[in-house]
């Protein structure tokens, strides 16, 4: 890697980072990475999302692609300059998907019971007379699923979908708006969603 002489001493700091990182596996070099840009990234993406918790997510998220991506980061210029643009590119993402699902987010959605409409997001080829099996083994995973969660999504999802509080009840045990609880309990869908796409059994 051929390095621009142009680079501050806190980007040829930031490089041999990235170097040690990528030849080495270095795990301190990942840390000191994450501590150096961890609360400017966070400040930056609270500052585009306005909501604390999707702005943590994000600021996970922005590190989780640029590691993942380290072999692509070139020297020709601030490995800061690299992250943030990973990390607003893909707040930009979430936010228009955010903004998409706003009028299905809001909008109640009138299943048989709460529990039903959190294990539909399994996919299911089931027969009629398997169904009650089924649905067992459903619930069953979905609490394992659950379980992965952050403990504000984990407490959202359990009051909601196995307590089967409504929306406004959860609004004032949590002491939270109306909204946020909406915007939240959607994010703790699709993190769900993503965990049952990633996994290596079918359902």
């Amino acid at each position: 890697m051929e390095v621009n002489p142009n680079l501050t001493d806190k980007a040829l700091r930031d490089y041999h980072l990235v170097k040690a990182a990528i030849d080495t596996g270095d795990q301190k070099a990942y840390a000191e990475l994450m501590n150096n840009y961890r609360d400017s990234l966070y400040f930056m993406l609270l500052k585009m999302t306005n909501n604390t918790h999707d702005a943590d997510d994000l600021t996970i998220e922005a590190f989780g692609k640029a590691f993942k991506k380290l072999h692509q980061y070139t020297p020709d210029f601030a490995f800061s300059t690299w992250l943030f643009k990973i990390a607003s590119n893909n707040c930009i993402d979430f936010m228009r998907k955010k903004k998409k699902h706003t009028f299905s987010m809001n909008k109640p959605i009138e299943d048989k019971s709460s529990s039903d409409e959190l294990i539909n997001l399994i996919p299911s080829e089931s027969l009629d007379p398997e169904e009650r099996v089924i649905k067992k083994e459903k619930i069953e995973l979905m609490r394992d699923v659950v379980d992965r969660l952050k403990p504000h999504y984990r407490k959202l999802i359990e009051l909601r979908y196995f307590k089967e509080y409504s929306y406004e009840e959860i609004s004032n045990e949590l002491d939270l708006p109306l909204g946020t609880v909406k915007a939240q309990l959607y994010r703790a869908r699709e993190f769900i969603s993503n965990i049952i796409k990633n996994m290596p059994e079918k359902f």
